[in-house]
This record gives structure tokens, C-alpha cells and sequence, in this order.
């Protein structure tokens, strides 16, 4: 018998003044059985990065063919493609192909800096392509909040990030390294 997804509900309210956004988010995230809590929340926090009414999480884990999240428009062409994670070259390939935006939300101790350092140059091509790195500290932060049902308020101001909930304080700023 498959294991099956656990999940979470969110709720985020968002103040992105970088981006003039304000909204309040209704969540419900699926856990991969593989997937850990840092992963599952550094896609909560790409959510809120670039959160608009369309971008929608997607199976993720369990399809090849589609992005962690992404967002479509109207006409069903992919705007924003976005991965979470260490993803192939191949994957970003196809991704910059298929989007008109891609973004990567990397994260690990010791393997991020590597896989940049091995793909680095034959990323550069690509113009669509975004890469932010999350330092370890942060996103170990970010696993320690997660629980069944989650609040959160989330403030983007001048590239940094302030993710609270009623326990936690964790200030994030993203590297860009592409």
C-alpha cells in the first residue's frame, strides 16, 4: 500500500511591500511521504514571495511534469514556473522553455553550493532563469514551525523576508545567485 500525503492548512497574510501586494492566503499543502518539513516550507515560502491569486501549488513531488508551483495564465500558457530544491539542468532547461519566468528556491548546507558550483555555467543562458539561495540557518528555522494548522504573517520589504507566527520571528534574506 502507497503512503499518502499528509496534510497542512496556512493561513498567511502578506504584505509585500516590494511588490505592493496585500492579500490573506487560505492554504492547504500536501505533504510528499518523502518530503520533508524544511522542503514543504521553503514552497510556503516561494508561495508568499511571489503569492498572487493564481499561482497554485501543484503535485510537485509526485510528477515529473510539472513545477513545485506555478501560475498560468488565462489562456493557459505557463508565466511562472518555480522549483524548490536542487533540480537538474535538465529540468531547468525545460522549464525556461516552457515559462516565461523560472525561479529557484535552493536550500541545503553543503549541497547547495555545490550544485550551483557544477551548474553555474551552463545556466547562464538561460535570461528567464532566477536562482535565490536560502542560508541552512533559515530554512532549519522555517521546519520548526511547521504544524497541522499554521498561521502566519509574512512581510517582504527591500529583499528581505519576516516570516511570524505566534511562537516564532525569523527574519530570511534570500542570496541571488542567478
Amino acid at each position: 500500500m502507497a503512503l499518502k500525503a499528509t496534510i497542512f492548512k496556512a493561513k498567511v497574510q502578506i504584505a509585500d511591500m516590494d511588490r505592493d501586494y496585500y492579500a490573506e492566503h487560505q492554504l492547504t499543502l500536501a505533504r510528499h511521504p518523502s518530503e520533508t518539513d524544511e522542503r514543504m516550507m521553503v514552497r510556503l515560502l516561494a508561495f508568499a514571495h511571489n503569492a498572487s491569486d493564481l499561482l497554485e501549488f501543484t503535485r510537485g513531488l509526485s510528477s515529473d511534469e510539472e513545477a513545485d508551483l506555478w501560475q498560468k495564465s488565462l489562456s493557459g500558457e505557463i508565466d511562472l514556473w518555480i522549483e524548490v530544491g536542487l533540480p537538474a539542468e535538465e529540468r531547468l532547461r525545460k522549464a525556461c522553455n516552457r515559462a516565461g519566468r523560472v525561479l529557484v528556491y535552493s536550500y541545503g548546507r553543503r549541497a547547495a553550493p555545490i550544485w550551483w558550483q557544477k551548474l553555474e555555467n551552463q545556466l547562464e543562458r538561460f535570461d528567464n532563469l532566477r536562482i535565490y539561495n536560502l542560508a541552512a540557518d533559515t530554512t532549519e528555522q522555517l521546519a520548526q514551525m511547521v504544524e497541522r494548522n499554521m498561521d502566519f504573517s509574512i512581510t517582504i520589504q527591500d529583499g528581505h523576508i519576516w516570516l511570524a507566527d505566534n511562537d516564532h520571528n525569523t527574519e530570511i534574506t534570500p542570496q541571488i545567485w542567478k
